[in-house]
């Protein structure tokens, strides 16, 4: 089954091209990358899956469906910049709830909080739960922000640079727990990097963008020196080693 097929799809902010005619098919159940230089369109194109950008052209379809069609619980996002105020008095196992309710907590119920720590658990921060989201470190909010989006069990999960402040061992543990979240549960994984390495090792296939599709495929296919050049022009380009196919279950 298709998790994700765009047809030609182009947007506009403006008058400022931002993608350009993507044709794409991703299959349920894989691990894909997203890679470019800042401005490519990477974040631009998870907001058109999560139906918060409407494209100018072309389609979108998410298992089958428009995006403002998909049930909101089928979809689990953790966004790059985290608009939460960190002053906000609330406590983690809240922020977990909320990714259920999409709204904050008056009263907690036995079912949510047994779901919330359960997500915790799965992303090894369930000690967290009572902790103040003020106290946490930049790689404890990513894990939280993660177990917030694996809560209700999506069937696609979009991650905009999850990684961002976690060092790397905590790194490692961290993408540990997506692959076996979709080796668990058949989720298909749609992932935003810089990090050209993490996208060889992790990825089933790699998109590399510059407003246009410059690479679709394999990591060994798509991280191709060719594309890489046209995708990052006038960039030094260090080589890449040899993916170890640790995702291939």
């Amino acid at each position: 089954m298709h998790a994700v097929q765009t047809e030609n799809l182009t947007l506009y902010y403006g008058h400022n091209l931002v993608l350009a005619e993507i044709t794409c098919c991703i299959q349920a159940g894989e691990f894909l990358a997203v890679l470019g230089p800042n401005g490519a369109g990477k974040t631009a194109f998870l907001k058109v899956l999560l139906g918060l950008a409407r494209p100018s052209a072309g389609t979108v379809r998410i298992f089958e469906q428009p995006p403002d069609k998909v049930p909101a619980q089928w979809i689990g996002y953790v966004p790059q910049i985290k608009t939460l105020d960190r002053r906000f008095p609330a406590i983690v196992l809240e922020l977990v709830i909320s990714g259920l309710r999409h709204a904050w907590v008056a009263r907690i119920t036995a079912k949510e909080k047994t779901k919330a720590l359960a997500a915790l658990a799965l992303v090894n921060a369930e000690h967290l739960a009572m902790r103040p989201v003020n106290d946490l470190s930049g790689g404890e909010l990513q894990r939280i922000y993660l177990a917030r989006s694996l809560a209700r069990e999506p069937r696609l999960v979009l991650l905009d640079e999850p990684a961002t402040g976690i060092d790397t061992v905590g790194e490692s543990d961290f993408y540990k727990v997506l692959n076996d979240y979709r080796v668990r549960t058949g989720a298909t994984i749609i992932m935003v990097t810089h990090d050209w390495e993490v996208a060889s090792d992790q990825a089933f296939r790699v998109m590399v963008l510059n407003r246009h599709l410059i690479g679709f495929g394999t990591p060994g296919e798509a991280l191709c020196q060719e594309c890489l050049e046209k995708a990052y022009p006038g960039k030094a380009l260090p080589g890449l080693r040899a993916a170890r196919g640790i995702h291939h279950v």
